[in-house]
């Protein structure tokens, strides 16, 4: 995998795909966990979406996932995860109307925040072992009830109550929206390698689109 780092953003793995012009590829967006921040982008290839993308390349998306310092939130760095990713959009032949948005633990917490906050921007939405923002109002969730949503969990996972991920699960049905939830009855916490290598979800990332995207116009 490529690894490239840019000033004055957060450093970053970037997988590319044989890019197409007459035919723009979907990009999924990985923020990680809290163990995983730092300055040492390696660590990100240890397990998960970015061990998975990295041993099975070729894939038929791009894959972005920035780093955070230690300390630091994703909610926290919302405007340069998003200048992040219109930089790509801008420089790549990537289809803005096809970027997944997916975060393990305090990345999931980010996810949710981050596609709150910038409804029309992703065609999905993964989260895998982590609560909702505690920033999001009711009315900021219904902006996700466009956003098809995945949502994973451990039965045996000690940090995250089945019963609080119900919940909004129930608030984003009632609301409209398109939530699928998925318990894994033998999984704790750290069920990241086994999401993210299912060929199912590996095909459902490819195979949402949004046509209210925002589009990023290239410079």
């Amino acid at each position: 995998m490529p690894i490239e780092k840019r000033s004055g953003l957060l450093p970053y793995l970037f997988l590319a795909v044989a890019e197409d012009a007459n035919k723009p590829a979907p990009l999924v967006l990985f923020l990680h966990g809290a163990r995983d921040r730092g300055n040492d982008l390696n660590v990100l290839l240890k397990w998960g979406l970015p061990r998975f993308v990295n041993e099975s390349s070729p894939l038929p998306y791009f894959f972005l996932a920035p780093q955070l310092p230690e300390g630091h939130t994703w909610v926290e760095r919302e405007s340069d995860v998003i200048a992040l990713l219109d930089n790509f959009i801008a420089s790549r032949s990537i289809d803005p109307y096809r970027v997944i948005i997916s975060g393990f633990s305090l990345g999931t917490a980010g996810a949710w925040h981050i596609a709150a906050s910038h409804p029309s921007r992703f065609a999905g939405l993964v989260a895998v072992s982590g609560r909702v923002s505690k920033t999001l109002e009711e009315t900021q969730l219904a902006g996700l009830k466009e956003i098809p949503i995945q949502i994973f969990q451990g039965a045996k996972d000690e940090k995250l109550p089945i019963e609080d991920t119900q919940q909004i699960v129930d608030t984003l049905r009632g609301l409209g929206g398109t939530v699928d939830f998925t318990v894994l009855p033998e999984g704790d916490h750290f069920i990241a390698d086994e999401v993210y290598s299912d060929s199912k979800l590996q095909q459902w990332l490819v195979s949402q689109s949004c046509r209210q995207a925002s589009v990023v116009a290239s410079s």
